[in-house]
C-alpha cells in the first residue's frame, strides 16, 4: 500500500517520472490547442481577440513546460473554457441584440398609444364637419338636378324640332345637279335620312310624324336609286373597256392586236385589271350598303341586285373568253386526252379561284348567285370535254383520266377549297361520273374480248416447256452470278498488294446490277409467265379500284373473277390434251392461287347480292289446280283464286362472294390433283383392291372366279406390288420437280402432298391387311408387300432427297451472299 502511493506521487514528476508523455501524445495536444484557438479566433469579438491573443501567448509559454500530468490537466481545463467561451460567444451576442429591441417595442408601443388618443380626438372633430357638409352638399345637388331637368326638356325640344326642319334641306340638297354619290354631301344626307327615319318609326305618335316619314322614305328611295345607277354605270364602264379595248389597240397594228390580246399577262390585266381599276371608287359605297342591308331590306334588296349585275357583267366578259381559251387547248393537245383534261381543268380551277378572290373584293356579304355563276362558267368545261371523254376506248387513258378529276381535281384541290371552288367541284363530278360509266362500259366489253373472247396462241399453252426454258435460264444467270462474285472475292484478296489508284478503279469496275440480274424467283411467280387472261384481269381490277366507286368495283369484280376462272379451266383443259393431265392441274392451281393471292389487297367486299325467281311451287300449284277442276268456277274455294295465290313464283336472295368462288375452285382443283396423283402412285394397287372387293360377295359366278384366280395368286399380286413399287420410284421425283417447276412454294408443295402421302399409304394398309386375312407365310413372303412405315419412310426419303437438292442450290446462293459481304 505504501508502494502504491509512493508510485502515484512518482509518476508525473518533472524528472525522472514514472509514466511521462510520448512526443505523439505532445503533437496531439497541440493540435487540440490549435484547433481551439482558431475556433476562438472566429468565433470572438474584437475584445475577445486581445484575451485570446494572450492566452493563446501563456499556452505557448506553457506549451513547452507540460511535462507532467497536473500540467496537462491544468492546461487541459484552459483549453476547455475557451472553447466554451467561444462556442457560446454568439449567443451572448443575440441575448442582448434581444433586449436591445424589447426595450425599442416597448417605446413604440407607446407612441402608438399616443397617436390613437390624437386620431380619436380628430375623428370626433370630422364627424361634426361632415354632418354639416354632407347638408350643405344636398341642398346643391337638388339645385344642381333641376337644372339638368329644364335644360335636358330645352334640349329634346330642340333635337325634334331638328328632326323635323330637317326635311325640307335633305330633299333640295338631293335636287342639286351637282351631287355625286361619292361625296362627303351625299354620305351625310344618307346618314341624316337613316337616323331621321329611324326616329320617326320610334316616335310615331308625334304630331305629323307621319307624313315627314313619307318624305324620308322617298328621299332615301332617290338615294339608293342614284347608288344604283352609279354602281351600273362604273361596272357598265368596265365591261366596255374589257369587250372594247380601244384604248390597248389604238396605237397597234391589226397584226399586233392579235398578238397582245393573245398574250396571258394582257388577258389578266384585261379581265381582271379594269375592274379592279374601278374598285377603289365603288368600294366605299357598296361597304355602306352591306352596312345597312342587316338592318333595312331596302338596302338588302340593293345589294341583291348590284350582286347579280356584277354576276351578269362578269359573265359577259369571261364566258366567250373561257370558251375559247378550252378550244384552243383542245387544238393543242388532240389526242392527248389526259394533258387536255389536266390543262382544261386548270384554266377552269384558276378562273374559279380568281372569280371568287374579285367577287369578295367588291363585296364581303356572301351571295347564293356566286356559285351559280362559277358553276354556269364551268359548263363550258363539261361542254368540252365530255364529247372526248364517251369516245376514249383506252382503259389506261379512262383510268388516268378517273384519277385526274377525283385525286389531283376533287382531293387535292377542291377539297382543300371547296367554297370558292363548289361550282368548279359540281362540275368534275360529273365528268368523273361520266368517265367512270364509260370506263365501266370498256371494262365490260374488255372482259368479253379479252378474257372470255382470248384465243390462246400456241407459245402460252407451252406448258411445262416454257417454265422449264425460264428455268434454265435463270440457273445460267445465277451460275453467271457466281463466278462473278467469286472473281471479285479473289481480286479483293489482293487488296493488300495494290496500291490505293488500282483499289478505287477496281471498285469502280464492280458491277452493282449483278445482284439484281440474278434471278432467284421461280419462273412461275414471274408476272410475264402468267397466263394473259389472269395479267388481263388483274391489270383491269387494279385500274377499277382507283376509279370506280365500291359497289360498281363489287359487281365487275365479281363478274371479271369469274370470267377468269374459266379462262384457267379452258387453258387447263387446252394444255391437258397438248401435255399431261398433271400438268394442266397444275397450271390450273397454280393461277388460282395467283388469283387469289392478288385480290386480297383490294379493301372491299367481294360478296354481291343477287335476286332470282322460285318456281318450286308452281307445279305443285299447278297439279292441285288439275285437281280441284270442279272447283273453278265456285265462289267459294275458288281453285283458280289458290292457283295464283300458292303458285306464284317467290322472289329469292342469295349472296354470291367471287373470293369463295375462287376458294372452291381451288379445293376442287387440289382434290382432283391429289387424286389424279394417288391413282398415278398406286393404280395397280387400287384396281387389285377393287377386283377383290368385287369378287367376294359373288360367289358361284363364271366372272367371280376368274377375278379369284387372279386374286389368289400369290406372283401376279407380287408382280402388282413391284409395279406399283416401280411407280413411286420413277414418277413420284417427276411428279414433286413438277409441283416444284408449277407452284415453287415449298410449303405449297407440303400441302398438297402430304394428303398424297397419306392415300398412298392408306392404299398399302388396306392391302396389307387384306394379305394377312387372306394368305398364310409362306405366300405373304413370296408377294412381299412393304408395310405401311416402309410406304411412309419411302415417300419421305424422296420428299427429302428432293428438299436436299433444293437447299443445295439455296445454299450455294448463300454462299454467293456470303462472297458479296466479303467484298
Amino acid at each position: 500500500m505504501d508502494n502504491i502511493s509512493l508510485n502515484l506521487t512518482k509518476w508525473d514528476l518533472s524528472e525522472n517520472g514514472l509514466a511521462p508523455l510520448s512526443q505523439l501524445q505532445k503533437d496531439k495536444i497541440n493540435n487540440l490547442e490549435e484547433a481551439v484557438l482558431q475556433l476562438d479566433l472566429v468565433s470572438t469579438n474584437s475584445n475577445n481577440n486581445d484575451n485570446s491573443k494572450i492566452s493563446e501567448n501563456d499556452n505557448k509559454e506553457s506549451k513547452d513546460k507540460i511535462e507532467a500530468y497536473r500540467q496537462l490537466l491544468s492546461h487541459y481545463g484552459v483549453l476547455e473554457a475557451n472553447y466554451d467561451a467561444a462556442k457560446c460567444s454568439r449567443y451572448f451576442n443575440y441575448l442582448e441584440q434581444l433586449k436591445q429591441r424589447t426595450d425599442e417595442c416597448h417605446s413604440l408601443c407607446t407612441l402608438i398609444e399616443q397617436a390613437l388618443e390624437d386620431f380619436s380626438a380628430l375623428s370626433k372633430q370630422y364627424a361634426i364637419v361632415s354632418v354639416k357638409t354632407m347638408t350643405l352638399h344636398n341642398a346643391t345637388e337638388q339645385l344642381i338636378s333641376e337644372q339638368e331637368k329644364l335644360n335636358s326638356t330645352y334640349n329634346n325640344i330642340v333635337n325634334y324640332v331638328k328632326y323635323f326642319k330637317e326635311a325640307h334641306f335633305i330633299m333640295d340638297k338631293l335636287e342639286m345637279a351637282n351631287l355625286s354619290v361619292r361625296s362627303d354631301v351625299f354620305m351625310q344626307l344618307t346618314n341624316t335620312i337613316d337616323t331621321n327615319i329611324d326616329f320617326m318609326e320610334a316616335n310615331i305618335g308625334f304630331k305629323e310624324a307621319k307624313t315627314y316619314l313619307i318624305k324620308y322614305r322617298h328621299c332615301q328611295s332617290k338615294v339608293i336609286s342614284m347608288m344604283q345607277q352609279w354602281i351600273h354605270d362604273l361596272l357598265d364602264q368596265a365591261t366596255d373597256s374589257i369587250l372594247n379595248p380601244s384604248e390597248l389597240t389604238s396605237n397597234l397594228k391589226e397584226d399586233d392586236i392579235n398578238k397582245v390580246l393573245g398574250s396571258a399577262d394582257t388577258a389578266l390585266a384585261l379581265f381582271y385589271g379594269r375592274f379592279q381599276r374601278i374598285l377603289p371608287k365603288i368600294k366605299l359605297i357598296i361597304d355602306l350598303i352591306e352596312k345597312r342591308s342587316a338592318t333595312n331590306r331596302d338596302y338588302e334588296n340593293l345589294l341583291n341586285e348590284c350582286q347579280q349585275y356584277y354576276l351578269m357583267k362578269r359573265g359577259l366578259v369571261l364566258d366567250t373568253s373561257v370558251r375559247k381559251g378550252l378550244l384552243s387547248i383542245k387544238d393543242s393537245y388532240k389526242g392527248d386526252h389526259c394533258s387536255l383534261v389536266r390543262q382544261a381543268c386548270a384554266l377552269l380551277l384558276h378562273a374559279s379561284i380568281d372569280e371568287y378572290r374579285l367577287f369578295y373584293q367588291f363585296f364581303s356579304v356572301k351571295s347564293t348567285g356566286l356559285s351559280d355563276y362559277l358553276e354556269g362558267l364551268c359548263n363550258a368545261l363539261y361542254d368540252t370535254l365530255r364529247p372526248s371523254i364517251i369516245h376514249i376506248n383506252h382503259l389506261e387513258t379512262l383510268a388516268e383520266i378517273c384519277c385526274i378529276l377525283r385525286i389531283e381535281m376533287l382531293e387535292e384541290h377542291v377539297q382543300n377549297n371547296s367554297e370558292c371552288l363548289e361550282g368548279f367541284g359540281n362540275i368534275c363530278l360529273q365528268l368523273l361520273h361520266d368517265a367512270q360509266e364509260r370506263l365501266v362500259f370498256r371494262a365490260h366489253l374488255y372482259l368479253q374480248s379479252d378474257v372470255v373472247g382470248y384465243n390462246p396462241s400456241p407459245g402460252d399453252l407451252a406448258y411445262p416447256e416454257k417454265l422449264k426454258m425460264m428455268e434454265d435460264i435463270a440457273e445460267t444467270l445465277r451460275e453467271e452470278t457466281r463466278q462473278r462474285k467469286y472473281s471479285n472475292a479473289a481480286a479483293t484478296m489482293n487488296h493488300d498488294y495494290t496500291s490505293s489508284d488500282a483499289r478505287s478503279s477496281q471498285i469502280s469496275s464492280f458491277d452493282p446490277m449483278s445482284k439484281k440480274s440474278s434471278l432467284n424467283n421461280s419462273p412461275a411467280d414471274m408476272h410475264g409467265m402468267w397466263y394473259p387472261t389472269v395479267r388481263r384481269t388483274l391489270v383491269c381490277l387494279s385500274r377499277l379500284y382507283r376509279c370506280v366507286d365500291r359497289p360498281v368495283f363489287q359487281s365487275l369484280s365479281r363478274e371479271a373473277i369469274t370470267l377468269c376462272v374459266e379462262s384457267i379451266e379452258s387453258a387447263r383443259d387446252k394444255i391437258t390434251s397438248r401435255a399431261t393431265e398433271l400438268d394442266g392441274q397444275l397450271f390450273q392451281i397454280k393461277h388460282l392461287l395467283i388469283l387469289r393471292e392478288q385480290i386480297a389487297p383490294f379493301q372491299v367486299d367481294f360478296t354481291v347480292k343477287e335476286y332470282s325467281l322460285d318456281f318450286s311451287q308452281v307445279k305443285t300449284a299447278a297439279y292441285g289446280l288439275l285437281e280441284k277442276r270442279s272447283r273453278l268456277f265456285t265462289l267459294s274455294n275458288n281453285a283458280l283464286l289458290e292457283f295464283f295465290l300458292e303458285g306464284a313464283p317467290r322472289m329469292k336472295e342469295h349472296l354470291v362472294d367471287s373470293r369463295k368462288h375462287v376458294d372452291v375452285k381451288l379445293k376442287l382443283s387440289c382434290q382432283q390433283f391429289i387424286q389424279h396423283v394417288t391413282r398415278l402412285l398406286v393404280e395397280p394397287i387400287t384396281t387389285l383392291l377393287e377386283k377383290a372387293k368385287s369378287s367376294k360377295p359373288i360367289v358361284n359366278a363364271e366372272n367371280s372366279q376368274a377375278s379369284n384366280d387372279q386374286w389368289n395368286d400369290p406372283q401376279k399380286i407380287a408382280a402388282i406390288v413391284n409395279e406399283s413399287l416401280r411407280f413411286i420410284k420413277f414418277r413420284l421425283p417427276s411428279i414433286q420437280q413438277s409441283m416444284q417447276l408449277y407452284l415453287a412454294n415449298r410449303e405449297t408443295e407440303f400441302i398438297l402432298f402430304r394428303p398424297i402421302r397419306n392415300n398412298v399409304v392408306g392404299v398399302y394398309t388396306q392391302l396389307y391387311q387384306l394379305l394377312q386375312s387372306t394368305f398364310d407365310g409362306e405366300q405373304l413372303l413370296l408377294i412381299a408387300c412393304p408395310l405401311p412405315e416402309q410406304i411412309s419412310i419411302m415417300l419421305s426419303s424422296t420428299s427429302l432427297a428432293r428438299a436436299h437438292r433444293s437447299d443445295n442450290r439455296e445454299s450455294n446462293d448463300a454462299s454467293d451472299n456470303s462472297v458479296d459481304k466479303v467484298t
